[in-house]
């Protein structure tokens, strides 16, 4: 399992399942559920924008370093582009646009499912990222 992953008991309580986790190149789905509406019926923004930051997270975040550094959102920016609704099924795909030292760009687009057989785009994501020393992991003494 992802390292990002293992501990993430918010993604865990919305019920992502990982489809595909290399650096850079993540695939992800959650099916929204009930509590995951907000007054309209519509999923919750905030809901959407945390699945594609979970994709984001496992993107920047090699699966096979040493743990010694982590990478985290600098900034984003999120268009919302059409509802999600109770029930359907979403798909996060993040893919690294550029990486340049500490400092990295990726793309997530969401997806949900539609009654047509076909897929709906809720949300563009385009995170920036920094990888910074693993503040949970103590220097070796020398």
């Amino acid at each position: 399992m992802h390292p990002a992953f293992v501990d993430d008991q918010a993604a865990q309580w919305m019920g992502v399942e990982i489809l595909k986790a290399e650096f850079g190149d993540v695939v992800i789905q959650m099916r929204l559920r009930e509590e995951m509406l907000n007054g309209f019926g519509m999923a919750q923004g905030g809901m959407v924008f945390a699945f594609a930051d979970v994709a984001f997270a496992l993107a920047c975040n090699d699966p096979d370093g040493d743990g010694s550094t982590i990478t985290v959102a600098s900034g984003v920016d999120v268009n919302f582009l059409n509802p999600g609704f109770a029930g359907r099924l979403l798909t996060a795909n993040a893919r690294l646009v550029n990486q340049t030292g500490r400092s990295g760009l990726y793309d997530i687009t969401v997806t949900q499912e539609n009654p047509h057989g076909g897929a709906d785009v809720l949300l563009e994501f385009r995170g920036r990222s920094r990888t910074v020393p693993n503040p949970a992991r103590k220097p070796s003494a020398s």
